[in-house]
């Protein structure tokens, strides 16, 4: 892969980076102001309301979570290109085609050491 590339993989990472912090931002943003709404809830709501609103703060929480793995793989892959072992699959150490680069720029194996690593 070219530095041109490879420069270009940088800038959708960083594109990619930022989204990803925003949308943390909107989550918090978002259980700051739930967090209001529980102190605000009368004591007699349904059952079935207070277990809508716990079932929406699990859903946040576990959004939350895979952003920050999200996150952290990102920030990973630009230390990569830093390093210059982007595009180098972690396991067989071959190339990572560019196509599955493309479809996610943070990927640490090629297609073939991905798939035998699902099949376990």
């Amino acid at each position: 892969m070219g530095p041109a590339q490879t420069e270009r993989f940088r800038e959708t990472l960083i594109a990619e980076r930022q989204r990803v912090v925003d949308a943390i931002a909107n989550l918090h943003d978002g259980n700051d102001r739930s967090a209001d709404v529980v102190d605000e809830m009368p004591l007699d709501n349904h059952l079935g309301e207070n277990a809508s609103f716990a079932l929406d703060r699990q859903l946040d929480s576990t959004l939350e979570e895979n952003c920050g793995h999200v996150l952290a793989a990102i920030d990973s892959a630009l230390e990569r290109i830093d390093g210059g072992t982007f595009g180098t699959c972690r396991t067989c150490g071959g190339p990572i085609a560019e196509a599955r680069l493309e479809a996610l720029p943070y990927a640490t194996q090629c297609i073939d050491c991905k798939r035998r690593a699902e099949r376990g």
